[in-house]
């Protein structure tokens, strides 16, 4: 069997699993969850600047650029998306009476 078949493959089947695993949390369990990825996420960002940064290869600073700005657009939009959903559970205040002169 041809190694492209198989990753390929591999690649499918995780794709159906991580949409089942994801649509099965709840969403007081995800802003947890996102904050423990947006932690991962800093992780693979720290790692591809060191990577990009001691590489001689041409193409491996090219790849490297890349992986370093798809991960910071992934890693602020969890922010981002995490803070929303901290907004969903807070209460909203009640404006001040004015005071009448």
């Amino acid at each position: 069997m041809n190694d492209a078949v198989v990753w390929l493959t591999i690649f499918v089947l995780s794709v159906f699993v991580g949409i089942e695993v994801i649509s099965k949390v709840s969403s007081t369990l995800h802003t947890p969850l996102m904050s423990g990825a947006n932690a991962i996420h800093g992780i693979i960002l720290l790692g591809a600047i060191l990577v990009t940064g001691t590489s001689d290869n041409a193409v491996a600073v090219t790849v490297g650029l890349v992986a370093v700005v798809l991960a910071a657009i992934n890693m602020v939009g969890g922010f981002v998306v995490t803070d929303r959903m901290l907004q969903m559970f807070t209460r909203r205040r009640k404006p001040a009476k004015e005071v009448a002169r």
